[in-house]
C-alpha cells in the first residue's frame, strides 16, 4: 500500500511532542537541533547523546508512545545504539522485525522495545538509515494482531550526526 507523505511536524510541535515521550526530566537535556522529523540531544547528565524521532501518526490503538533513538554513551564507548519504543506491547515470544529500505533485520526485545542484536547490526541498521527513505518495525501484539510503526528518515543522519558531535567531548 502507498501512503502519501506526511507534512513535517513544525519544530515547536515536534520538540513537545518529544517532551512528552522522554522519562527524565527535560531541563537535564540540551537541544542539539531539529531535523526534519527528527531531533538530537544531550544529556551531559548521564552522559549520552541522541537522535529521536516519531512514528508516523496513525488512528490505530497503542499502547505506548512509541519512538526510535540512537544513541551514543561515551563513558561506556557506545556509540550508534538503535532502540525502539514500540506502540504495542508484544506477545511473548514475538519476533521483532526491521525492514530499512532493501535491508531487514531481526531485532531482540520483548514487552514495548526492541534493540539491536549487537554491536555489528547497531552498525548495519544505522549505515541502512542513511540511504533509505524509511523503516518499518513490525511485531504481533500481546492479543496476537500484527502492527506496525513507520518512520520517516527524512533528518535522521543529520540527527545522528549532531549527536555523535555534541558526545564528543563528553565522557572523556
Amino acid at each position: 500500500m502507498i501512503r502519501p507523505a506526511l507534512p513535517p511536524l513544525s519544530p515547536v510541535l515536534f520538540a513537545a511532542a518529544l517532551a512528552a515521550l522522554l522519562a527524565a526530566p527535560l531541563a537535564a537535556k540540551d537541544s542539539l537541533g531539529m531535523f526534519d522529523n527528527w531531533g538530537a540531544f544531550r544529556d551531559a547528565n548521564v552522559p549520552r547523546c541522541y537522535a529521536i524521532a516519531k512514528p508516523r501518526e496513525t488512528r490505530r490503538a497503542k499502547d505506548y508512545d512509541a519512538y526510535v533513538d540512537i544513541a551514543t554513551w561515551p563513558a561506556r564507548g557506545v556509540r550508534g545504539q538503535v532502540h525502539f519504543r514500540l506502540s504495542r506491547k508484544m506477545a511473548k515470544g514475538s519476533q521483532i522485525r526491521l525492514a530499512v529500505g532493501g535491508e531487514r533485520f531481526v531485532l531482540t526485545g520483548g514487552g514495548g522495545d526492541g534493540w539491536a542484536q549487537d554491536k555489528r547490526m547497531d552498525a548495519g541498521i544505522v549505515a541502512a538509515m542513511r540511504s533509505a527513505g524509511s523503516m518499518s518495525v513490525s511485531a504481533r501484539d500481546a492479543a496476537g494482531r500484527g502492527f506496525v510503526d513507520e518512520y520517516d528518515l527524512a533528518g535522521a543522519a543529520t540527527a545522528m550526526d549532531a549527536a555523535t558531535v555534541g558526545c564528543a567531548k563528553l565522557g572523556r
